[in-house]
């Protein structure tokens, strides 16, 4: 196990084996099931990245995002307390978790059992989906900016498209997840427009706001598999980025997300029977800066067991080139201004799909100074 985050400063074909991983179709598995070590070099991050170094990034075990419990969610009793809930945790934390959300035990389980099950398929089998195409159908494969990132990840994807329906391919999701997948996606998407609802109504909006303006329309679903790296301080699992719209995600048992919380990164702990919840850079421009999106990434695992999680992302669908979206009217006055520009979703999308994962990047470019 390598003690430090330094790298040899040799030259090598960097976009060689970077092909060479990739047409082997093999994935982050692969190399984790051949004991490979040391690791190949372009998964190795620059050490002001890595959080084994950089002193700026301090983690605080003591914290932990908030806790929401959605029963009663339509009790005229209860809902009010669960929308000042949400809003103050979508505000100050973009991030939190949630129970009691109606999604039996059985369901999540046999998903995570099932993305585990397909990761776990011999090569010559998952290498049958192993593609890049990010924009439609199924795709599995490892690091999906693999060639436009500066370094590569300890990851492996399954992707597939679940809404607009005219990408959505249900007969190509592999055999060993599709009902599974299926049903994940049709109980995810009601928890989802659950919380849109309560975050539209803690704006002090009509509940239907933000499926009006097109967020349950579009859908990404996605199964990260992050295998054992026997050197996890040479790389990270996902790097610090932030999200598009509204992210539901399981997880199994193995940790290693973190949330940027002000200076700090806050592990979030795996809670069986939760759904973890974050706000997405779309969001946080609609709203105006009262719900935030932040960033988040993924340690390199070191356990012995795979790390699996499970997400649906919720985006904004139905749009044409020049539809142009900005914060919500209703929340701008003459005493609460824009802050951000119009933006279009193909100048959204183009910042999220020109360059590897990284920070807020349509954010800073459509704050208005």
């Amino acid at each position: 196990m390598a003690g430090n985050c330094a790298t040899s400063n040799s030259q090598y074909d960097r976009l060689k084996e970077l092909k060479e991983f990739d047409e082997s179709k093999m994935g982050v598995k692969g190399l984790s099931d051949s004991g490979i070590i040391p690791i190949p070099r372009f998964f190795i991050h620059p050490p002001e990245t890595l959080p084994c170094k950089n002193l700026n990034s301090s983690t605080n075990t003591n914290s932990s995002i908030p806790l929401l419990d959605l029963a009663n969610l339509n009790s005229p009793t209860h809902r009010p307390k669960i929308i000042q809930q949400i809003k103050e945790a979508a505000s100050k934390w973009g991030f939190f978790q949630v129970i009691n959300h109606g999604i039996p035990l059985a369901i999540l389980d046999e998903t995570i059992r099932s993305i585990t099950a397909f990761h776990e398929q011999p090569h010559e089998i998952k290498a049958k989906h192993y593609r890049r195409q990010e924009h439609h159908g199924v795709m599995y494969t490892s690091n999906n900016d693999l060639y436009r990132s500066k370094a590569a990840c300890w990851h492996d994807s399954l992707q597939v498209y679940m809404a607009p329906e005219e990408l959505k391919v249900e007969e190509d999701i592999p055999d060993i997840c599709r009902k599974e997948i299926i049903a994940w996606d049709f109980h995810a998407s009601k928890v989802a427009e659950a919380l849109f609802e309560l975050l539209a109504e803690g704006l002090g909006l009509e509940a239907g706001k933000f499926k009006e303006l097109g967020f349950m329309k579009a859908r990404l679903f996605l199964g990260h598999c992050y295998p054992y790296c026997p050197q996890p301080d040479l790389t990270v699992g996902i790097k610090s980025h932030t999200d598009a719209g509204l992210t539901v995600l399981l997880q199994n048992q193995v940790g290693g997300l973190q949330v940027k919380h002000g200076s700090e990164w806050v592990d979030v702990k795996p809670l069986p029977g939760a759904l973890t919840v974050n706000i997405g850079d779309f969001i946080q421009i609609i709203s105006n800066g009262e719900y935030q999106s932040v960033e988040h990434r993924v340690l390199a695992n070191s356990s012995k067991e795979p790390r699996i999680s499970v997400l649906i992302f919720n985006n904004v669908g139905g749009w044409k080139e020049s539809d142009e979206f900005g914060p919500f009217p209703e929340l701008l006055s003459a005493e609460k201004a824009a802050l951000y520009r119009g933006f279009t979703v193909p100048e959204f999308l183009q910042s999220f799909y020109s360059k590897g994962l990284d920070g807020k990047n349509i954010v800073e470019r459509v704050t208005l100074h």
